[in-house]
């Protein structure tokens, strides 16, 4: 009970801003006589998703698929190279100007790209959303790995720790909560770029629904499938920023206990 109080004190009033826009939305079409191929009504949009013709299973297990596909490539990849920004400052002025490159180029051109390599399918729809969702993690590994206080690389150096030690017990420790900061926009950005693949060619998936009611002005099922984007990234943002709190605390921890420990070194060497 106190959980769910908890949980109700924190997220009432966004449920009753919700409320309050589908309650305005509800009255300005029943009153205002907009037309339903233009913007429908929350009531239409629900029933379109309970009594269409639509099979909304496959095509939102191919578009779950996607983002979460895309999501751990980006995370793997920005990982890694931020690690590799970091380590060496020949592989940072190697990959930093590139990579800004590849950020900068408009990602709805790239698709047809990767449709013509790698045909119809997930994978182009997982490579799409991976490289919109990379770079974040890419700046923020790096930042986080080279924003490491002096104090604690003294100390490794004191018990002539080798290079790869220090990333590894205080390099990489230091860059989590970095890294999950960077997550929380990645998870966003992968449901973007699953749903851009899908509007460029795409036989399965949300996006393939949308540009297919879109053309027949079924505009009630498109906004049903925008409200499931936008819900399904709300969610990837609150677990995201609960681990990342977690592991900020923890982390925190950890750097007081290495301060504790630094501090009797250097009693010890003195």
């Amino acid at each position: 009970m106190t959980k769910f109080s908890t949980l109700s004190r924190q997220y009432w009033p966004t449920l009753v801003l919700f409320a309050l826009l589908l309650a305005s939305w509800q009255l300005a079409v029943s009153l205002g006589g907009i037309r339903e191929y233009l913007l429908p009504s929350p009531l239409a949009v629900w029933n379109a998703l309970w009594h269409g013709d639509t099979a909304w299973l496959p095509h939102l297990w191919t578009t779950t698929l996607e983002i979460i596909g895309a999501f751990f490539l980006a995370a793997v990849v920005g990982v890694a190279l931020g690690v590799a920004i970091a380590w060496s400052p020949l592989m940072a002025n190697a990959l930093v100007p590139f990579l800004v490159f590849v950020n900068t180029l408009p990602k709805v051109a790239i698709a047809p790209l990767f449709l013509i390599w790698m045909g119809y399918g997930i994978l182009p729809n997982m490579l799409m959303g991976a490289l919109i969702g990379f770079f974040p993690v890419v700046i923020n590994t790096a930042v986080g790995l080279s924003q490491v206080e002096a104090d604690m690389l003294d100390l490794g150096r004191v018990f002539n720790a080798p290079k790869w030690k220090i990333f590894a017990k205080i390099r990489i420790p230091n860059a989590l909560p970095y890294i999950l900061s960077a997550l929380k926009i990645t998870a966003t950005a992968a449901v973007v770029g699953a749903i851009v693949g899908e509007f460029v060619a795409s036989q399965k998936g949300l996006g393939y629904v949308i540009v297919t009611t879109q053309s027949s002005m079924n505009t009630s099922v498109a906004v049903r499938l925008a409200d499931r984007d936008f819900r399904r990234g709300a969610r990837a943002l609150r677990r995201r920023r609960r681990r990342g709190a977690s592991v900020g605390a923890v982390g925190r921890g950890d750097r007081l206990n290495s301060g504790k420990a630094s501090g009797k070194g250097k009693g010890k060497t003195t």
